[in-house]
């Protein structure tokens, strides 16, 4: 795996956690969200619910780094989603039991009883894509495009978003890619992708974003100490 030092996680964590959940609608700032992920300091201002979405996934986040040489399986899956909805879902960890929907979406959901072999399907055209790949660009796309299905498919009750997002860091960092942080200011761009099955648009933002992503990256590596 690509070195990682822990200055660029601390910032990884924070930037991937503040736009994550804020393009599920959590109204917390940046500055709150470093004061809860880096200094362990809850804000008085923020709500229950907001501060367990962004303590989840700081957990899931270092799950991932800590298992980062790890499979991927739908049981990682899973616990990935069992720790990003502990005390906000009953349903945390398991495919959705109940119909869902994407608000806004045009198009519809997988039923609950097709989303188990969906998934093990994706699953499936996920690994093949990869393998088959022959550059970064390559990757980047394979990843992007299970993203869209990922989220089509939308195989939790909720959490389904960050749990993806989460999914395209652990895939790059697996790869050698840096990951992709999507801020929030792109939300309707992203929905925009997503909605429209636009891997291919999707791909072109994602290779654009990941540049400026490694940008950032080796800055925190040229600022490591020379031995």
């Amino acid at each position: 795996m690509m070195h990682l030092p822990k200055e660029y996680l601390d910032d990884l964590l924070v930037r991937m956690t503040h736009h994550s959940c804020a393009i599920e609608n959590n109204t917390s700032t940046f500055s709150e969200a470093v004061s809860i992920l880096l200094y362990r300091v809850i804000p008085g201002e923020i709500s229950v619910h907001e501060f367990y979405e962004i303590e989840n996934h700081r957990l899931a986040f270092n799950y991932i780094i800590e298992n980062i040489d790890q499979e991927l399986t739908i049981s990682f899956i899973h616990d990935v989603h069992s720790l990003l909805m502990d005390r906000l879902d009953h349903e945390k960890g398991h495919f959705k039991s109940h119909e869902n929907a994407i608000v806004r979406a045009t198009f519809s959901t997988a039923s609950p009883k097709e989303t188990p072999s969906l998934m093990d399907q994706w699953l499936l055209n996920l690994n093949n894509r990869i393998q088959k790949a022959k550059s970064s660009d390559d990757i980047i796309l394979s990843i992007c495009s299970s993203h869209i299905a990922f989220e089509r498919i939308h195989p939790y009750a909720d959490g389904n978003g960050r749990t993806g997002r989460l999914l395209m860091m652990f895939l790059l960092l697996q790869n050698q890619v840096v990951p992709l942080v999507i801020p929030k200011e792109n939300k309707l761009e992203y929905f925009q992708f997503l909605e429209e099955q636009n891997a291919e648009g999707f791909t072109v933002y994602a290779v654009s974003t990941i540049e400026k992503e490694k940008q950032r990256y080796k800055a925190f590596l040229n600022s490591l100490p020379k031995e």
